[in-house]
């Protein structure tokens, strides 16, 4: 009797064999992050139900925001909903956009836009739904402010008086640096509620961005938020040490030419 040996077939890769997606197919361009975040912010501004539907999501886990998968879901690519972390810097974010006062939104100060200008105001008209894109005007704003500026630029205004004292500043910020993904997740609403409140301006992109990379990256985003804050703090210390140094020479010019 003869004996055949089996062909064996293919074997099935285990789930540690199956590529994972790179970095860079998951993460968002900052393009495409400040399209997703112009939009929600113009969806929410106008429509007082996307409005509702996307704060109820504030601090809440992604499988207990059945209402947001309309307006966020047709943002995310096949790469991103196997993301978990990505998945949630998305709703995250969407969340507090809307959670913000109605005058507060970006689309808000462009409620009268130019005779040239397509209503929505310029920047909106380029970012129009997830179908487009970042479009041209998202892609020419490359500046992008990190959390720890926003975090300065509340400081700063405190010195006008309607803004962040700096022991408040600095405490909530080394707060949120010491978190893990979750914990970031936690504390984020009460932070962004603190700028917001004194209408302290956050960018959203940028803000996704680092959500969806804190995980992995985290010890590279706390340094640059921490670093920023301070930067931004020390320039305008010195700011206001140039202006004070030519008011003073201002008065000693105006003193002189008076005796003379």
């Amino acid at each position: 009797m003869s004996h055949t040996a089996a062909i064996p077939g293919p074997t099935k890769p285990s789930d540690d064999e199956v590529p994972r997606p790179k970095a860079s197919d998951v993460i968002p361009a900052p393009g495409r992050a400040r399209a997703f975040t112009t939009w929600i912010d113009k969806r929410s501004h106008e429509d007082s139900g996307v409005r509702a539907a996307l704060r109820r999501g504030v601090g809440k886990d992604l499988d207990a925001v059945p209402f947001m998968h309309r307006f966020v879901a047709s943002w995310l690519t096949d790469e991103q909903t196997r993301n978990r972390d990505v998945q949630r810097a998305y709703y995250t974010v969407a969340s507090l956009i809307a959670a913000q006062r109605r005058d507060q939104y970006a689309a808000a100060k462009n409620e009268a836009p130019r005779k040239d200008t397509p209503a929505g105001g310029p920047e909106e008209a380029d970012a129009s739904g997830p179908q487009n894109g970042p479009g041209p005007a998202a892609s020419r704003r490359i500046f992008s402010r990190s959390l720890g500026h926003a975090f300065a630029d509340g400081v700063i205004k405190g010195g006008q008086g309607s803004g962040l004292r700096e022991s408040s500043a600095e405490t909530r910020l080394n707060l949120l640096t010491r978190q893990s993904t979750d914990g970031l997740h936690r504390h984020l609403p009460g932070a962004v509620r603190q700028l917001r409140d004194r209408d302290v301006e956050v960018d959203w992109a940028r803000l996704l961005v680092d959500l969806c990379q804190w995980r992995r990256r985290s010890a590279t985003i706390k340094r640059t938020w921490l670093q920023d804050y301070h930067r931004t703090l020390q320039k305008d210390g010195e700011r206001k040490a140039r202006e004070q140094d030519d008011h003073q020479a201002d008065d000693a010019d105006g003193t002189e030419n008076s005796g003379a």
